[in-house]
C-alpha cells in the first residue's frame, strides 16, 4: 500500500516594503481600479471621523459580517481619511497570481493560519505603526459565525499588537454590507444606493493595560473590551440590543476559519 506524502510546506510570502509616504504610486494605483468598483457596489456612508488623529500611527478594529467588509473600510480610509489602507489579511489572498504580489506592494500584510509562524507579519505591522501609519484589523479574526450577524469572540492579536507598541485603537462598527453580498454568500446583489454606515467610535481606554508583564488573562480581558466598543456601535447602526452573551464558535463546535456553513452541510 503506497503512503500519503506530506504535504509539502508553502512557500514563506513576501512581507510588503514599509515606505514613509502612506499614499505611495502603489496605494493610488489599487485605489484607482477598486473606488469605482466601490461606488458600483454600494456607497459608504462615514460618521465618527472628527474621532480620529489627522496624522500619526492608530489602529481600526471593526466588525467583520461579509467578505465586502474590507473593500468598505478601505474606502473608508482611502477617500474619507485621506490615508492608505493596511490591512492584516488571510494568506490565500496573496498566494493568488497578479492579485497577491498587487496587494502586497499596496501595503497590505499576510497573516498565516496554519502554515508559518506569524512573526514576520507583527514584524511588519510594527514597522507601519512605528512609520506612522494607520492599520485596520478585524479582531474576529473571520466573518462572524453569530447566527444573526452580531460581532462575534474576538482574538487577541489587535490588543497585543496596540499594548506592544503603544498606539491607539478607535473602535469601528460597520453595517449595511449584508445587503450587497449575503454571509458566505453568492447571491452579489450590489447598488450604488445601498448604504454601508462606517462609524468610529471614541478611543478605547487600554491604559489599564499598558504595562510590561501583562497576564494572559489581562489581554483576554482588554480584547472583550474592545469587542464590547465595537459592538455598541453596531447596535446604535442597527437600533437594536445584541445578545447578552457573544457568540464563541469553539461553543458551537465551528471551525475557526473558513466557510463554517458550507462545512457543515
Amino acid at each position: 500500500m503506497a503512503r500519503n506524502k506530506k504535504a509539502k510546506p508553502k512557500k514563506e510570502l513576501k512581507m510588503p516594503a514599509i515606505k514613509s509616504e502612506e499614499l505611495n504610486l502603489a496605494v493610488h494605483f489599487v485605489a484607482n481600479i477598486l473606488v469605482p468598483v466601490v461606488r458600483f457596489m454600494f456607497r459608504v456612508v462615514p460618521s465618527g471621523i472628527e474621532k480620529l488623529p489627522k496624522s500619526g500611527s492608530y489602529i481600526l478594529v471593526a466588525n467583520h459580517v461579509t467578505n465586502v467588509d474590507a473593500l468598505a473600510v478601505a474606502y473608508f480610509i482611502y477617500k474619507h481619511l485621506h490615508r492608505g489602507p493596511h490591512f492584516m489579511a488571510k494568506e490565500s489572498l496573496f498566494r493568488v497570481p497578479v492579485l497577491g504580489p498587487l496587494i502586497t506592494a499596496a501595503g497590505q500584510i499576510p497573516v498565516y493560519r496554519s502554515t508559518h509562524r506569524n512573526d514576520a507579519p507583527l514584524r511588519a505591522a510594527n514597522a507601519y505603526l512605528e512609520a506612522g501609519h494607520c492599520i485596520a484589523i478585524f479582531p474576529e479574526g473571520t466573518l462572524t459565525r453569530d447566527p444573526e450577524l452580531w460581532p462575534m469572540r474576538g482574538r487577541t492579536g489587535a490588543v497585543r499588537l496596540a499594548l506592544e507598541t503603544g498606539v491607539p485603537v478607535y473602535p469601528v462598527g460597520q453595517w449595511g454590507s449584508e445587503k450587497v453580498l449575503p454571509q458566505y454568500g453568492s447571491k452579489f446583489r450590489p447598488g450604488f444606493w445601498k448604504k454601508v454606515h462606517v462609524v468610529v467610535g471614541d478611543e478605547i481606554d487600554l491604559a489599564k493595560y499598558r504595562h510590561a508583564q501583562l497576564q494572559p488573562a489581562e489581554v483576554q480581558e482588554a480584547t472583550e473590551l474592545v469587542m464590547d466598543k465595537i459592538t455598541e456601535l453596531v447596535e446604535r447602526l442597527r437600533g437594536e440590543k445584541a445578545p447578552a452573551e457573544r457568540w464563541n464558535p469553539a461553543n458551537a463546535g465551528q471551525a475557526a476559519h473558513g466557510n463554517f456553513k458550507k462545512k457543515g452541510k
